[in-house]
Order: structure tokens, then C-alpha cells, then sequence
């Protein structure tokens, strides 16, 4: 179990925001289009991952692993962070921050349901009401920034209308049923990397309402341990 807490951004002020998570489910391959699923398919591929049995998929991951910390420890230098928008379930209403899927690429290739209980999940400190920014979810922007050669280059970007929504992915896990339950944080999926899935020491994540005029926004370095045998 992991204890979190928001400051949760709403029209009408900020509240504080707390909930002890049961349950981590992150959806996997939920593109809205074929081609770009099948794009980001090959991207995986093209690392040793083989192709999922289903789409989406629905995988359970300890709760433990969830963090809204500023660095992560991970072994080896072989994990990438890929942005995705997170849902969190509270006792009162919905709720959507910013998360990291951060994923160890070697062992993806042997099974990705391993492969993501093995680094922390990251999500942001701040997050806005759902039924806020549900009527135009379409035009929320997914980004992601990595480190290379010392600058802050661009890694991911794009609509949130490539991924299902999120009234659907939490429909595909519940057999029909619309509401996510209190206690349950699901991320909904990611967008292909500009130039190739790669590791960095900083991961920069972030979602873009244009139509409210704000941002959610988090990031992390990512410390490397040493693989010893």
C-alpha cells in the first residue's frame, strides 16, 4: 500500500488531497489508433519486447511501488520513464496527475508484467478534478523531456485523443462499469518516443490543459546502481 497526497487544483480553489492506494493498474497499449499501436508495437520490437496478447492490456503492479518523490534508484543503466496521464480514485470524485511508468527495458524483453514491478512508479504532487477536464480531455498535451548531452531535449509529445478515454480504459478493466473505486490509481497509457525508447538520468513529465490555461507538471533523476553477481 502507498500513501499519497495532492494538492488538488479545482476552478474553485485548491484542496488537500489524501488516499491510501489499494490497488496499481497501469493500461498498456491504449491507442486509439491502430497504426500508432502497432507503431509503438514495432518501436517495442525493435528492443526484444514481444506483442501483447490483447489490446489494452491491464497490468497489476504493487502499490508500493508508487512514489512522488524527486529521484528513483534503479539497477543497471537499461530503464526509460515513458509520461502517461494517471487517474486516482478518492472517496469523493475522481482525480487525474501526471505519472511515469518507469520500466526496465532489459527485462521487458523477457515479460513486461516483470518488467514493471522492478522500478517505482512516479507520479506528480498536484492533480485537477476529472469532471473539470473531462469535456475537453481530447485536447489535454502529453509531454516528456529527457537529459542528453547535458541539455533538456524533447521526448515525448502529443494529444491526449491518441489515447482511449479514460471512461473506456476504466471500463475494459471493470467489466462495463465507468467508475474507478476508491483507492485504485490506473495510468492510461503513453506516447511513442520522439527519436526511440532511451534511457536518462532526468525524466521531465508534464500535461498541458490549453482550454483551462494550466499545467501539471513533475520530475525526476534517476540514480543507477550497480548489477554485482
Amino acid at each position: 500500500m502507498a500513501d499519497l497526497a495532492f494538492e488538488g487544483a479545482a476552478r474553485g480553489g485548491v484542496e488537500k488531497v489524501a488516499l491510501d492506494v489499494e490497488e496499481l493498474v497501469i493500461a498498456g497499449w491504449t491507442g486509439r489508433d491502430v497504426a500508432a499501436i502497432e507503431h509503438h508495437i514495432e518501436e517495442l520490437k525493435a528492443i526484444g519486447v514481444q506483442p501483447p496478447s490483447k489490446v489494452p492490456l491491464y497490468y497489476r503492479v504493487a502499490s508500493s511501488l508508487l512514489t512522488q518523490g524527486d529521484s528513483i534508484q534503479v539497477v543497471g543503466d537499461d530503464s526509460s520513464g515513458e509520461a502517461e496521464p494517471v487517474l486516482v480514485g478518492a472517496a469523493d470524485r475522481l482525480w487525474v496527475t501526471v505519472g511515469a511508468d518507469h520500466t526496465d527495458r532489459k527485462l521487458e524483453a523477457y515479460g513486461v508484467a516483470l518488467s514493471k514491478q522492478v522500478c517505482a512508479k512516479v507520479v506528480g504532487r498536484a492533480a485537477w478534478r476529472f469532471e473539470e477536464v473531462e469535456p475537453h480531455w481530447d485536447e489535454l498535451i502529453l509531454r516528456s523531456f529527457i537529459e542528453e548531452d547535458g541539455k533538456k531535449v524533447p521526448y515525448q509529445e502529443g494529444l491526449l485523443a491518441k489515447i482511449r478515454t479514460p471512461r473506456d480504459l476504466i471500463a475494459g478493466w471493470r467489466n462495463g462499469d465507468k467508475r474507478l473505486p476508491p483507492g485504485v490509481v490506473m495510468f492510461c497509457g503513453t506516447l511513442p518516443a520522439i527519436g526511440g525508447i532511451r534511457p536518462s538520468s532526468r525524466f521531465d513529465m508534464e500535461i498541458e490543459d490549453p482550454v483551462l490555461g494550466r499545467k501539471l507538471s513533475h520530475a525526476y533523476t534517476v540514480r543507477s546502481l550497480p548489477i554485482v553477481s
